[in-house]
């Protein structure tokens, strides 16, 4: 394993340097709010462009006004990323898991297998519809959406629940073709 001060890939694609001034200053409310700033936008900073269309789109999924609660969107993140095994996205998105939930073993779980969570039935439906949507995009149909519907999901929430799936199914592929690790301080956080 490579020492995250390095480089956050295997890819040698070195930040902008020296970074914009709103872009420092997003990595600055990172640390004073995270205590680091996210591998993943480190790794985005080669191009300012893709690191603020990747910010844009993530802030609004992750933590813009939605009928998801924000624990809800992280366990779908977490969900998708064990599905596909993404290293980076289990670690950081399972620390965020730990940290909304205050339930350490609930991070672990959807990080091993989802299915042996303490989830009420409502999650269930949810976490069913996103992995389905990322082993068999083809196959959703509309009783799929119905069964989120009785579950008491809004189509706007089916809505948000299929971009958050989405996004991290890309997210993951990206995350995993450039080896991205994840920061350190992930693994020990609200255990």
């Amino acid at each position: 394993m490579k020492d995250n001060a390095q480089s956050p890939t295997a890819l040698n694609l070195p930040m902008v340097d020296p970074l914009p001034d709103a872009t420092r200053k997003y990595f600055d409310v990172c640390t004073e709010k995270l205590g680091l700033v996210p591998n993943v936008l480190k790794a985005y900073a080669f191009d300012i462009g893709k690191l603020n269309a990747f910010s844009a789109m993530y802030n609004d999924l992750m933590l813009a006004e939605s009928g998801l609660t924000k624990l809800e969107r992280e366990m779908i993140a977490v969900c998708v990323s064990s599905l596909n095994r993404c290293w980076y996205c289990q670690v950081a998105h399972g620390a965020a898991v730990r940290e909304l939930s205050g339930d350490p073993l609930l991070g672990e779980a959807l990080v091993m297998n989802w299915r042996m969570a303490p989830l009420s039935p409502k999650q269930r439906a949810m976490l069913d519809f996103a992995e389905k949507l990322t082993l068999a995009s083809s196959k959703i149909e509309e009783a799929d959406r119905q069964d989120l519907r009785n579950a008491g999901f809004t189509d706007r929430d089916i809505w948000d629940i299929a971009s958050v799936t989405g996004f991290f199914n890309m997210t993951n592929r990206v995350a995993s073709a450039t080896a991205m690790e994840p920061n350190a301080e992930y693994h020990g956080a609200h255990r």
